[in-house]
């Protein structure tokens, strides 16, 4: 029997753990994570942490993420919970499972202003056929407040 094949997040995970250590480790990471993700790496989402099933992103309150309420955009949210949400999952997935979102609902406690950080936990649950799983990732302001709550829904299944 053949070991399962290395994943997307498992490369994510060994490209992190390289680069942390480095001078301008985060920078260089952050460099990668655009080239390999264009959209979220738009954002500039800044990974603080990455481990199996754990992911703590930050995103900088700046001109480009604003809306006219002088606050992140909503979207801007949206994205950075679904790519902390995305990290953990991905991390944490073995190789022989594939992953990819169905759903994904938002909710504001309120405005953001500053830092954000989003932080997403996931236990990954059997998978024998198709599962849906969600992911919850919070994104609190540099208060500690909550602003955003995303939920991702996730459907995991045996690679073919």
């Amino acid at each position: 029997m053949s070991a399962a094949p290395r994943s997307a997040g498992h490369r994510l995970l060994s490209l992190w753990q390289q680069c942390r250590s480095l001078p301008f480790g985060a920078q260089l990471f952050g460099l990668a994570l655009r080239f390999t993700v264009p959209y979220t790496g738009a954002l500039g989402p800044r990974v603080l942490q990455l481990e199996p099933g754990f992911a703590r992103v930050a995103l900088d309150d700046r001109r480009g993420v604003r809306n006219h309420l002088d606050s992140i955009h909503a979207l801007a949210l949206a994205n950075l919970g679904e790519f902390a949400s995305g990290a953990a999952m991905t991390t944490a997935l073995p190789g022989d499972i594939r992953s990819i979102v169905t759903g994904l609902s938002v909710e504001y406690v309120k405005k953001a202003r500053g830092t954000v950080i989003a932080e997403a936990r996931v236990s990954v649950p059997q998978v024998h056929g198709d599962v849906e799983h969600d992911v919850r990732a919070e994104i609190r302001d540099g208060a500690g407040d909550m602003v955003s709550v995303i939920t991702v829904r996730w459907k995991l299944s045996p690679r073919p």
